[in-house]
């Protein structure tokens, strides 16, 4: 009885620090990266809006804009015209991505 007070005490601990853990964390991860409504086809809003595609979902990012890197319009390497790579630090939370941190993995 004692060994299964201890293994259900144990599981409920491990399980509160992996979620602590997980909770609000930036992460890095390599993702596409475009115009959300030209390149991915997000309907709403109207306007072109950077966006990163993740695991084929696809969320519009806070903490940077479409023009930060260069026209979006441009025909070779704007991001309403061609999908890049690039390396994003932040947090998804309600269904954005908060970035701390983007750089762009081509050299266009």
């Amino acid at each position: 009885m004692i060994r299964k007070t201890l293994m259900k005490k144990a599981v409920i601990v491990s399980f509160l620090i992996i979620a602590s853990c997980s909770n609000g964390k930036e992460i890095t991860q390599v993702a596409e990266i475009s115009c959300g409504q030209c390149q991915f086809e997000i309907k709403e809003p109207m306007g072109c809006d950077l966006a990163i595609r993740v695991d084929n979902r696809t969320y519009f990012i806070d903490g940077a804009n479409i023009d930060d890197f260069g026209d979006a319009h441009d025909k070779n390497t704007g991001f309403c015209n061609i999908v890049r790579k690039s390396t994003v630090v932040g947090v998804f939370k309600d269904e954005r991505f908060k970035a701390s941190s983007i750089k762009l993995i081509d050299k266009k």
